[in-house]
């Protein structure tokens, strides 16, 4: 799957931000990310070289997921990787209330704040 048909997929679950704050990876700078969110009027802020503050949550995201997910198994093969980033996608997202959040999860409180936006956002996807 592309990475514009995932990121519009996101857009109708939850409605598309005014900024996405990325790191300067090449798959954020790229002439298609850029494409991507001109159209769609997203501003895109990239971090600063050696910054990883400037985006504490994600850094702070990678680096549970990394330790909890991807250091913890062999993976044997392409399929077999694909069911335990799901498993652990879902736990994360649908089972694990976050203090940040008020104590929802981050699936529930997604729910919370799209409620009637998700409809607003599926015209031109």
């Amino acid at each position: 799957m592309s990475r514009d048909v995932i990121l519009d997929r996101l857009a109708i679950e939850r409605g598309l931000p005014t900024i996405l704050r990325p790191d300067n990876g090449p798959e954020f700078c790229s002439r298609a990310m850029l494409t991507w969110a001109y159209g769609r009027g997203v501003t895109l802020r990239l971090i600063e070289p050696g910054k990883p503050n400037q985006n504490a949550y994600v850094e702070s995201f990678n680096g549970r997921f990394r330790d909890e997910c991807l250091n913890e198994p062999w993976f044997t093969s392409v399929p077999h990787a694909q069911t335990i980033i799901e498993a652990w996608r879902r736990e994360y997202n649908d089972e694990r209330p976050k203090k940040a959040l008020g104590w929802l999860t981050p699936a529930a409180y997604a729910r919370q704040l799209t409620g009637s936006k998700v409809a607003k956002v599926t015209a031109g996807f």
